[in-house]
C-alpha cells in the first residue's frame, strides 16, 4: 500500500461498465492507495445495485442514495417515494447510506422537466436535513437556480459536496459560501483546456476539496478515452499538488481529513 492514501468520493462502481471485472477494479484501487469508495445512486433501480455492491465490499464501498436530475422524468414522484423507502429502511442496517445523492439540477441537454427537477431537488434537500445526512450535488447549467434553493435552507443544511466542479472563481466563491460544503475535484483538472489549476489555488483552500473520479466517466490525462476507475485518482493528486505547490502526501492527508469531516466517517 502506498504511503499516501486517499478516498474516492464519487464512483459509479455498480454500473454495467464494471460488471465483468469489479473485483479487479477494487483490487487496483486498494493497491493505488484508495482506502474507500463512495457510490452514488441515480434512480430507484440503482439504489438497489449500489446497496448490493456496497454489501459485497463492506467498510470499503459506501452507499449514497438519491434521484439524479437527468433521471427526473414523468414518474419522478414514484421514483422518490421508492428511494425514500429504501433510504429509511437502509439507515438501520449495513451498509448504511452515508449521504443523499446523486441529486441536483441539470439543464445542459434539456429543460423539459425543469420544474420537476426543482421540486425533486428541494424534496431531497429536505431529506438531508431530516436525516442529517450530507448531500452529493450534481449541477450543470443551473447554478443560480441551485443556489437559490440551498439558500432557503442555509441554516439547516448539514454538509455536502458540489460534485465535479469545473467552474470559474466567481462560481467557486458562490458555492463556498455554504460553510459545510466542499468541491469535488476529478479528472477535469488534468485536461489541457481546464482552468482549474489556476482557479482552485486562487480561491479554494485545500480544506474545501475532496477527490473523486465519477468513474466510469471523466478519466484523467493520460487515461482519457479509457474507462475511468478509482486507481486513476493518482493523476489528479499529482496535478493538484503541482497547482497548490505542496506534496502529494499533503493533498492526500488534507482531502481525506475533509472527507472525514463532511461525511463523519473515520
Amino acid at each position: 500500500m502506498p504511503i499516501a492514501t486517499y478516498i474516492d468520493t464519487h464512483c459509479h462502481l455498480d454500473g454495467e461498465e464494471f460488471a465483468e471485472d469489479r473485483d479487479e477494479v477494487v483490487q487496483r484501487a486498494r493497491e493505488a492507495g484508495c482506502t474507500q469508495i463512495f457510490l452514488p445512486a441515480i434512480d430507484a433501480a440503482s439504489c438497489k445495485t449500489v446497496l448490493d455492491v456496497c454489501a459485497q465490499y463492506p467498510c470499503y464501498c459506501q452507499p449514497m442514495l438519491g434521484l439524479h436530475p437527468e433521471e427526473v422524468k414523468a414518474d419522478w414522484r414514484e421514483q422518490l417515494s421508492t428511494i425514500k423507502e429504501l433510504l429509511t429502511s437502509a439507515i438501520s442496517h449495513q451498509p448504511s447510506p452515508i449521504a443523499i445523492g446523486e441529486i441536483g439540477l441539470d439543464y445542459y441537454w434539456s429543460r423539459e422537466f425543469e420544474q420537476e427537477q426543482l421540486e425533486a431537488f428541494e424534496k431531497q434537500v429536505k431529506w438531508a436535513i431530516e436525516l442529517q445526512l450530507p448531500l452529493m450535488i450534481h449541477c450543470r447549467k443551473a447554478q443560480n437556480e441551485l443556489v437559490a434553493i440551498l439558500k432557503k435552507y442555509a441554516k439547516e443544511l448539514p454538509s455536502g459536496v458540489f460534485h465535479c466542479f469545473t467552474g470559474n472563481e466567481q462560481e467557486a466563491r458562490q458555492l463556498l459560501e455554504f460553510d459545510n460544503f466542499v468541491l469535488g475535484i476529478g479528472g477535469v483538472l488534468t485536461f489541457k483546456k481546464s482552468h482549474l489549476p489556476e482557479v482552485l489555488p486562487a480561491c479554494v483552500p485545500l480544506e474545501r476539496i475532496v477527490l473523486e473520479t465519477d468513474a466510469p466517466y471523466m478519466a484523467p490525462v493520460p487515461m482519457r478515452g479509457k474507462r475511468n476507475e478509482s486507481a486513476y485518482i493518482s493523476h489528479v493528486i499529482t496535478r493538484l499538488a503541482e497547482a497548490y505547490g505542496v506534496t502529494e502526501e499533503v493533498i492526500c492527508h488534507q482531502t481525506t481529513s475533509n472527507v472525514e469531516r463532511i461525511f463523519k466517517i473515520i
